[in-house]
């Protein structure tokens, strides 16, 4: 069976759940090749192991964390090379996206992008996709090259099948480009407790109709019961409500959560497109002829400064 590879997003050995969603998605294809870079790729291998990978490639360098993505592509270039792989698999975040882009052009192959889900084909990987802000899903295979593929979090869900991968060290030669772009400082984000919002399987977000940064206690205090992360439109994030990094939208983050909460969200085509992949889609809103109504599986018309309130308690009182 052909190998696949599959690039560990992790942080010193930790790794994030969107790799493991991968490996399951790899192993639909073929054999998935784990490839873990940077300080703690190999205390990777145990966890890689358990979900299905066959082998993992590791390298630690300096390079990677003290400068931007070129030595990731320099070393996933050089895996390609030494494995001939069926396709590469890469986490849809931002920085996944620059390195398969960058991957992509170096080795003269197509990419695939925000992928949500991946099959086995006659002629290589089929991937499907949700585009022009997800009105329209979409099937579609690379026909040249190795095939480059983001997924986004949350397409898959995470299987064991415990494997007992062998490792080894991947040889690596940095270009001149590696240390072109130097990373001069770093400032941790202050923990919230939550999680991570394109990873999370549940999000709470909120809108126009919270109508206050004061208000957002609420939409939290929701989230907090139900162990979700917190979003919110970009018109709250435009009126100061709510950080931009928890911006869910076309010009924001794209999520596919198992469960998505809109609150006082009118369901403006640029929101949509960040998260109409949600399995499941609840909106609770005043306005009985909201757009977000055309799009959910349950609506609540009310206001949400008694619906939201009213949830939270129930959910807290049935987990007491």
């Amino acid at each position: 069976m052909a190998e696949v590879l599959v690039y560990v997003d992790h942080v010193d050995g930790a790794v994030r759940k969107p790799t493991l969603e991968l490996l399951t998605l790899a192993r639909r294809i073929g054999e998935p090749v784990a490839v873990a870079l940077g300080a703690g790729a190999a205390g990777t291998a145990a966890v890689l192991g358990e979900h299905g990978a066959v082998k993992v490639l590791t390298h630690d360098a300096s390079e990677y964390a003290d400068y931007l993505v070129v030595p990731k592509v320099d070393a996933l270039q050089a895996a390609v090379e030494a494995v001939s792989p069926a396709a590469v698999l890469v986490p849809s975040s931002a920085e996944g996206k620059e390195i398969a882009a960058r991957l992509a052009l170096r080795i003269g192959s197509g990419i695939i992008t925000d992928a949500v889900d991946l099959e086995a084909g006659d002629e290589g990987p089929v991937a499907t996709q949700s585009v022009f802000a997800a009105s329209f899903t979409t099937k579609s295979r690379i026909s040249q090259g190795t095939p480059v593929i983001t997924v986004k979090p949350n397409s898959a869900a995470v299987e064991a099948a415990p494997a007992d991968p062998a490792v080894s060290e991947l040889s690596v030669t940095f270009s001149a480009q590696a240390t072109g772009t130097k990373v001069t400082g770093r400032t941790p984000r202050a923990s919230t407790g939550r999680p991570e919002l394109t990873e999370a399987a549940i999000v709470v977000s909120g809108g126009r109709g919270v109508n206050g940064s004061e208000n957002f206690a609420i939409i939290e205090a929701l989230a907090d019961s139900l162990g979700a992360a917190v979003g919110a439109s970009r018109a709250a994030v435009d009126a100061g409500w709510y950080p931009h990094t928890n911006q869910v939208g076309q010009t924001g983050k794209s999520v596919s959560p198992q469960l998505y909460i809109a609150n006082g969200i009118s369901g403006a085509i640029q929101h949509r497109a960040g998260m109409q992949t949600s399995k499941t889609i609840v909106a609770v809103n005043k306005d009985a002829e909201a757009p977000i109504f055309d799009l959910v599986d349950y609506g609540v018309v009310g206001d949400l400064f008694d619906v939201v309130p009213a949830l939270t308690e129930e959910i807290n009182t049935r987990k007491g």
